[in-house]
């Protein structure tokens, strides 16, 4: 008994004396693994932080320089002044830049700064085998592209950002303009980002080079350290990555220091804990797993117990047993419950049970019992039980037939409520059709609001959207989608709208769209695009005899007058013509062609239609060229004042000036207003040409008054646009405007309309200013003697054309003297225009007018070159 007592201690002891060994082992290794992962911690603390200061270094460097190329897509003719200038405020800023470089069309021409650059000018990207593949892909890519550490033809190395360039223009492809980049000094990002610092303590190595990430080519440290399991993390580049490995200088030490004394104590720590409670232990252990074995199967009969409890309360079956011999029926209080009968805990009978079923069920229930019965096999049913209270409940019933040895037969069974489970089946089918008849009226809305969305509520045509879809299914079609589209627009049809209501408007609309409906043919496409806009699209390919044909049928039938409560109305139509035959057809152009051809249709008269060529289509996109270059121009200031002298009739003396607008067109040069004035007019821009040569030739009239040059007046022309603007008084006070030195010159078209009260009042208020007001071009216009009087204006200027044919004709001379004698009849000066000779001068001076104007003097010029003017006609006279 002794020998069994102590072998069996003898056991744990050595067991316990492993368990010691094996942790104070397991204590080193983690001892060894939080040294090294302590380790690791820094070096990743020290290369995060060298990563966020690269990233930020560059990317602070590409957004200095975004805002160059940015300003390159607005001037991109800018010269290396104007180029240096604004590069010269980048190296301001804190950064790496080393030098910055334009090059248009992939040759450097602009650098900045240019000093210790110059090797660098004139190299061309494709030519340079280290720098042509970044520099091109950046131009395909349409992205920036950081390229480096290459090596720079002015010396040294350094990594380049290569901005993409491209010139849009409104409706025109985007247009190449060439490359701007940016070098960025490696020795300074390195030094800037911490990987030059002494006490760094690490061995780097940098690869991705041109930013293509952990798989590009090595480009920093001297030596590979992929496999020395480095600390890593990615630069996160603009335009990708650099991948950043880094080890401690002296390699990974993964031994500690006090790796031997910690075992040594761990272990006899372990040995002092464990050896004195390992025989207290096992007897303890043995006493706690008998108690929990005992807890263990008291708990689970408890649950056992709750989940049956739970089960029968839950479910609400009652139970009941049937003795088939003697007819006994024993119910438990649910089975009662069920039946509407009190829980008495009487014995039931089988009547008691047939009593409760429903009349209409009860048949068919009492043959499955009895066939159940007589079958000796199970029972099942589903039926209604009808309460004494009148309560109607449906049951569901399963039962088993038992017959055992010396047992009686019997049939015990479950009974549970479905009523609910009924109810809830009933109503998920009135939903369900429900339901059904709601998709049945869904389908039919969606169908009208289909047929709503393709149409035209007013004429029942097809609308825009409907049209964009056919187009869309021909363009789909690719070979035979041949097509016309005439683009037919309402002539006068405002005027009607206008002066009959709506509903009048409405009525025209409908009959339009009947015309159309009638004249084309069964294979043609009618849609209504527009307030008074309508299509014809041909899918037949016909003829451009037969669209003409059409479009004729239709301009006769809309001419016809339409009664409308006892009105005549009458409309026209314009109607522009589109064809897209051949390979190159492209349906979708249709829209747009037909409606260049339409507004050529309404420039030309209406009631007309006009077929879309390339020729009108060149006119049209040179018109909208032109109004594209007139709005630049006016925000860069290129229309600028020049000016041509007028001078007394008699003495031959400077009188004025009219200052007259002229263009300074980059490319074009000096432009007259005969080129540009009416596509101004038609943006309703020449009001504001109008200020800025109003407020340019004060500028300057003012600095000739501080020079002494005799020039007592300045002249300026007024549209009629700028007279409508309420806002021009106000604007004029602001000016501070010289009282009688400044003259309006209004062509004599504008006092036509009596009317127009705003005119008459700004003219008024512009002669309160101090302004005289002149008419332009007199004689050329409908000026009555009576709108003279009403308007009063200090001069008249008669136009070139009157004033050119007096030498050869005296009708002509007798002409000018009748004018002359009116404007002196009512104190008004007479301004001659287009005095070429001095035959002229001599003419027009003796029959008294009282002042020249024309090449006989001097032609437009300059403010500089007036000014000399000035001073020698001066002299000239004095001489």
């Amino acid at each position: 008994m002794l020998r069994r007592a102590f072998g069996s201690a003898y056991v744990p002891a050595g067991l316990a004396f492993v368990i010691v060994l094996i942790a104070s082992v397991y204590a080193g290794y983690l001892n060894r693994s939080l040294h090294e992962q302590s380790m690791r911690a820094e070096v990743q603390t020290k290369i995060n932080l060298i990563r966020a200061k690269l990233e930020g270094n560059i990317n602070s460097n590409i957004q200095l320089v975004r805002g160059l190329a940015a300003t390159i897509e607005t001037e991109p003719n800018m010269d290396q002044a104007r180029f240096a200038a604004l590069a010269r405020n980048l190296f301001r800023e804190q950064s790496q830049l080393r030098n910055i470089a334009g090059a248009p069309g992939l040759v450097i021409s602009l650098m900045y700064p240019m000093e210790g650059n110059e090797r660098a000018i004139g190299l061309d990207y494709r030519a340079a085998p280290d720098q042509s593949e970044a520099a091109l892909r950046a131009r395909d890519t349409r992205q920036l592209v950081l390229a480096g550490p290459v090596a720079l033809r002015q010396g040294g190395t350094g990594f380049i950002g290569r901005f993409p360039i491209f010139l849009r223009t409104e409706g025109e492809p985007d247009r190449f303009w060439g490359i701007l980049s940016a070098v960025i000094d490696v020795d300074k990002l390195y030094r800037d980002s911490g990987l030059r610092d002494p006490d760094l303590g690490l061995d780097i190595m940098i690869s991705g080079k041109d930013a293509t990430g952990g798989t590009g080519a090595r480009f920093m440290g001297d030596r590979d350290l992929t496999g020395e399991k480095p600390v890593t993390a990615d630069v996160i580049l603009p335009s990708g990555s650099w991948h950043i490995a880094a080890v401690p200088a002296g390699g990974w030490e993964y031994t500690p220091d006090n790796a031997a004394l910690f075992r040594t104590l761990l272990a006899l720590a372990l040995l002092a804990i464990v050896l004195p409670t390992f025989f207290a232990g096992r007897l303890y252990g043995e006493r706690e797993r008998s108690f929990a074995k005992l807890a263990e199967r008291e708990q689970e009969l408890a649950r056992l117990s709750q989940r049956l409890s739970l089960a029968l309360d839950a479910s609400k079956i009652g139970v009941w047993e049937h003795n088939v011999a003697t007819n006994e029926l024993v119910w438990d209080d649910r089975v009662n419950e069920l039946c509407g009968l009190p829980k008495d805990g009487k014995v039931r009978g089988y009547d008691d049970w047939a009593s409760a079923i429903h009349p209409d069920d009860a048949d068919r229930a009492r043959r499955d019992f009895e066939l159940a019965v007589e079958r000796h096999s199970d029972y099942a049913s589903e039926h209604r039980l009808l309460l004494p209270d009148g309560t109607l409940r449906y049951v569901r019933t399963k039962a088993k037939f038992i017959e055992g040895d010396g047992d009686e037969p019997r049939l015990i069974g479950t009974e549970w409520d479905v009523t609910e489970d009924v109810r809830l089946h009933n109503d998920l089918e009135r939903a369900r059709f429900l339901a059904e008849m709601r998709n049945v009226e869904l389908e039919a809305a969606k169908g009208r609001i289909e047929h709503n969305a393709l149409h035209d509520p007013l004429t029942g045509l097809p609308n825009r959207r409907y049209l964009d879809q056919v187009l869309e299914n021909l363009a789909a079609a690719g070979e035979g989608s041949d097509a016309a589209l005439l683009h037919i627009d309402l002539d006068r049809f405002k005027q009607i709208n206008d002066t009959l209501g709506h509903s009048a408007g409405d009525a025209m609309l409908v009959h339009a769209a009947r015309v159309l409906e009638t004249n084309v043919r069964k294979t043609d496409f009618v849609a209504r695009v527009g307030g008074d806009e309508f299509v014809v699209l041909c899918l037949a390919s016909p003829t451009n005899a037969d669209l003409s044909g059409l479009a004729g049928r239709i301009i006769d039938e809309m001419r016809k007058p339409v009664s409308y409560d006892g009105h005549q109305c009458r409309f026209g139509v314009s109607i522009g013509i589109a064809v897209e035959q051949g390979e190159e057809a492209d349906p979708k152009r249709l829209m747009v062609n037909a409606d260049i051809a339409l507004y050529r249709a309404k420039s030309r008269g209406r009631s007309r239609h006009e077929f879309f060529t390339e020729a009108l289509q060149a006119e049209i996109v040179g018109t909208k060229r032109m109004a594209d270059e007139i709005l630049s121009g006016l925000e860069r200031h290129e229309f600028i004042a020049y000016y041509q002298p007028q001078v007394d009739a008699r003495t031959f003396e400077i009188a004025g000036v009219e200052a007259l607008a002229r263009w300074k067109h980059p490319r074009r040069g000096l432009l007259s207003p005969g080129y540009f004035l009416k596509t101004a007019e038609e943006l309703n821009v020449v009001s504001s040409i109008d200020r800025l040569i109003l407020e340019e030739a004060l500028a300057d009239f003012r600095g000739w008054k501080e020079r002494g040059l005799p020039i007592p007046r300045i002249s300026v022309n007024v549209s009629a646009r700028r007279l409508q603007d309420g806002e021009l008084i106000s604007a004029l006070r602001q000016l501070d405007i010289p009282r009688n030195a400044v003259s309006f010159e209004l062509v004599e078209s504008i006092f036509l309309d009596d009317n127009d009260d705003l005119i008459t009042w700004n003219v008024n208020q512009v002669k309160e200013l101090g302004i005289d007001v002149e008419i332009d071009d007199f004689g050329t216009g409908y000026a009555s003697i009576v709108s003279l009087q009403k308007l009063k204006p200090r001069r008249l200027k008669i136009d070139r054309q009157l004033v050119m044919p007096i030498v050869s004709s005296v009708k002509q001379r007798k002409l000018i003297e009748s004018i002359i004698e009116i404007g002196k009849s009512l104190d008004i000066e007479i301004v001659a225009e287009g005095v070429e000779t001095m035959q002229h001068a001599a003419i027009l001076k003796d029959i008294g007018c009282h002042y020249l104007q024309g090449y006989a003097f001097a032609k437009p010029m300059s403010a500089h070159d007036l000014e000399h003017f000035a001073r020698t006609h001066g002299k000239q006279k004095a001489s």
